[in-house]
């Protein structure tokens, strides 16, 4: 696998300047509008009306026009000197950037690789190796790539703790070894999340697909969903305490649609102290069973899809705000 690259790099062969001749002959065409535009400024300033002929030309007249000749080409080798001083510098810079996306994608295979290793210790390190690279991407893409890869292990095919079959040693030390690898997956990205939005290592603002993932337990207290799209679609909660305490959800869209919050144990998912403003959150045809959702304390505007209709009963182990509570009920 290997990271996309943005199209506009993509669909080039190489760095788009305009050839030498036409720029040199826009710089000069440039500099001579400018010198001209500034020349009649002070002459109508100066309230000249003609030039004063002169039949003869003294020495003094003529050194200074050889000077002005001078000071001509001078300032002509220097214009050229900018021109090439410009193109070399923008080449540079592509060279630069294209270094560094090949070192990224050399790092981006080894990590991946390392996520698909048998060892659970190797793919914890392909995890944090990934991490590290989005932190490291040279463009926005190249990070959202590496954010899409976290995300897509979290999808792959897992099986919760309570369908493991009883009795069996082994399996459950598997699944307690994978379950690290996800939660460790899980914390690192809530910690970028947590991280200002002006920080460069901050993941806000970036999309995030966790459609059909089971969260067995995570804590994504604190994060901040901003600008970005993120994607909880037919999710199952499950199993041990989710924590989305004091996060908020700003601006963007995230969506809860069909997920799944049932068989929970421990505190059930908890989104205590979330802040909702200024963007749309929807729970559309979520169900909730056999363990409690919480959104005490929860500020701002209800997300929709979550407060069935007026009379309706709240299902059981919802727990909303009282602003949030359906009308009439």
């Amino acid at each position: 696998m290997s990271p996309r690259l943005p199209r506009r790099q993509a669909d080039r062969r190489g760095l788009r300047l305009w050839p030498v001749g036409f720029a040199l002959a826009l710089a000069f065409t440039a500099a001579v509008l400018v010198a001209a535009a500034v020349f009649y400024a002070g002459w109508d300033l100066l309230g000249a009306r003609e030039l004063k002929p002169e039949r003869h030309i003294d020495s003094k007249t003529l050194f200074d026009l050889v000077k002005l000749a001078f000071s001509v080409v001078a300032g002509a080798g220097a214009l050229v000197a900018l021109v090439v001083a410009y193109r070399r510098q923008r080449v540079d810079e592509d060279g630069a950037l294209r270094d560094a996306t090949r070192l990224h994608t050399e790092r981006f295979t080894t990590a991946v690789s390392q996520l698909g290793d048998e060892s659970a210790a190797v793919r914890l390190g392909g995890v944090h190796a990934l991490a590290g690279l989005a932190d490291d991407a040279p463009t926005r893409e190249l990070r959202q790539t590496c954010i899409d890869v976290l995300c897509a292990y979290l999808r792959l095919p897992y099986t919760p703790e309570t369908d493991l079959p009883e009795g069996d040693a082994e399996a459950r030390h598997a699944y307690l070894a994978l379950r690290e690898v996800r939660r460790t997956t899980i914390r690192l990205i809530r910690d970028h999340l947590r991280l200002p939005p002006d920080h460069q290592h901050s993941w806000q603002g970036h999309n995030f697909g966790f459609t059909g993932v089971t969260f067995d337990g995570g804590d994504l207290g604190g994060a901040v969903f901003s600008s970005g799209a993120v994607h909880f679609h037919g999710a199952v909660f499950s199993g041990s305490t989710v924590a989305f305490r004091a996060a908020r959800f700003s601006g963007g869209a995230v969506e809860f649609n069909q997920a799944v919050f049932s068989g929970l144990s421990g505190g059930g998912v908890s989104f205590s102290e979330a802040e909702f403003s200024g963007c749309r959150v929807s729970f559309n045809r979520a169900m909730f069973s056999g363990g409690t959702v919480s959104f005490s304390e929860a500020v701002g505007t209800a997300p929709t899809g979550l407060i069935p209709a007026a009379g309706s009963p709240l299902p059981d182990g919802l727990l909303l705000p009282a602003s949030w509570q359906p009308a009439g009920s």
